[in-house]
């Protein structure tokens, strides 16, 4: 199981395809602040939910500064098939390989259902213009969750 991160760290360098398969990379976001959110999968109710709260907050969050990255396992033709259903405007990436989700600690033991699985843990890291954790939040929930962050970091 990956380590979580801690506020300070140096977030891990990714470069991963989006919706249209395009290469999106932190390092692009150089700069600015950014919401790296990890789900376990696109097209579920509380992954919907999340990604649609943070559309809706989008413009809150860019004129503070912040751009939104969202990660999960899915290959690229899910996140486009998501991102149009939904009317998205949130960067998806995909991870298939899960290796930027066990970089952050996003990815490992769970409870699901009482029963203790390996997966995707809903998680947010929150990064720094510089490329340093400035709030890592694991196990987080979907509902809520962008409302309390929004109001977290005085926005």
């Amino acid at each position: 199981m990956s380590e979580r991160l801690q506020p300070g760290d140096v977030a891990p360098a990714f470069t991963l395809p989006d919706a249209d398969g395009t290469e999106v990379s932190l390092a692009d976001h150089k700069g600015r602040k950014v919401i790296v959110y990890f789900y376990p999968a696109a097209l579920t109710p509380g992954c919907t939910k999340q990604a649609c709260d943070f559309t809706d907050n989008l413009d809150v969050l860019a004129s503070a500064g912040y751009d939104v990255i969202g990660v999960s396992p899915d290959k690229p033709e899910k996140l486009a098939k998501f991102r149009d259903k939904e009317s998205l405007k949130v960067t998806l990436v995909g991870d298939p390989e899960k290796k930027v989700l066990e970089a952050y600690g996003a990815y490992g033991e769970k409870k699901l259902y009482g029963k203790t699985v390996v997966g995707v843990i809903r998680s947010t890291v929150i990064v720094d213009e510089e490329g340093k954790v400035e709030r890592a939040l694991y196990n987080v929930k979907a509902t809520g969750h962008v409302a309390k962050i929004i109001k977290d970091l005085g926005i």
